[in-house]
């Protein structure tokens, strides 16, 4: 599998990673959640090449992620903004900090606190069923061949149930 060729595959995660799958994507994703929208921002906050965050933020704009609007006319400047396609990419994000807090931190533990607004409690993303709300990991998973997949050929080291 080639890199270039990674949005062609039929795997859902081969095709977001051809979108958000390097580092400094997924560092520009971080700053705009974190309220950054400006490139001078992005490059100063990340010390990032004007080049490559030109590149990464067009990546995003084109995949939908984000979307440039007008904060000036004269002359015109633009910001970025997470459409509701990024915004849906805050669950993996936080997926990814919660892995670094548990095995990346050193005794002093993870560097930032995440506080549910609601509550106020200290929290940490737990992936949950949408159906029966119990906690979920691989073990507990089984792989099922969609209706629409039936007739393709799925690698056979994928382990997928056909349907």
């Amino acid at each position: 599998m080639r890199w270039e060729e990674l949005d062609q595959q039929p795997c859902s995660l081969a095709r977001t990673l051809a979108v958000v799958g390097d580092r400094w994507t997924l560092l520009v994703l971080r700053e705009c959640f974190l309220g950054v929208r400006r490139f001078d921002e992005f490059e100063k906050r990340l010390g990032i090449t004007r080049h490559v965050l030109a590149d990464r933020l067009k990546k995003l704009t084109e995949a939908g992620v984000l979307a440039k609007q007008a904060y000036q006319q004269r002359p015109l400047r633009e910001e970025y903004r997470l459409t509701a396609k990024g915004h849906d990419l805050y669950p993996a994000v936080l997926a990814l900090v919660n892995w670094g807090d548990q095995h990346l931190s050193g005794a002093e533990g993870a560097p930032i606190r995440h506080v549910h607004k609601s509550c106020g409690h200290e929290m940490h993303g737990v992936l949950v069923c949408s159906e029966c709300g119990e906690p979920l990991a691989a073990r507990d998973m089984e792989l099922r061949e969609a209706p629409a997949m039936q007739g393709q050929l799925l690698p056979a080291h994928w382990h997928v149930k056909k349907a």
